[in-house]
């Protein structure tokens, strides 16, 4: 915010803060006359991967701006280990990080979302589902 009041621009809270109302912040790069406000240079944040890392989830806003960090976060994880399929087998079809991301974008649309919904995940580890594991558990 600092930064693009400092060049001359504003930043307004309006469902998430724009840039000029119009642009969302998260967006590195705008339109043409938003350029002087505007930069290309991507906030980068570097973390060491664990053991406990189970997937990425990379979206654009039309999912975050309708879905919170923990909401997505569940929703992933239930698909990746099979437990949305197995309780709505006639909405989602697999267990793969791709049903996941279109079980993402599902919500963002039920939830109204109006912003482009571009949504990857990326699955780290993969989740064994309670029926798995309880086959091999014996039961």
């Amino acid at each position: 915010m600092e930064r693009v009041e400092a060049a001359g621009g504003r930043v307004i809270n309006w469902n998430g803060y724009r840039i000029l109302g119009v642009l969302a912040t998260s967006r590195s790069i705008g339109d043409y006359y938003l350029k002087p406000y505007v930069i290309a240079e991507p906030e980068v944040t570097v973390m060491d991967r664990t053991d406990k890392d189970e997937f990425l989830i990379l979206a654009s806003d039309g999912l975050w701006d309708v879905v919170s960090n923990d909401v997505a976060c569940k929703i992933a994880r239930n698909c990746l280990s099979g437990r949305a399929a197995s309780k709505y087998p006639e909405s989602v079809s697999g267990s793969t990080a791709a049903d996941a991301a279109a079980l993402l974008v599902e919500l963002a649309i039920s939830r109204g979302s109006k912003d482009n919904i571009s949504v990857v995940v990326v699955e780290l580890r993969r989740l064994r589902s309670r029926t798995t594991a309880s086959k091999e558990n014996g039961r």
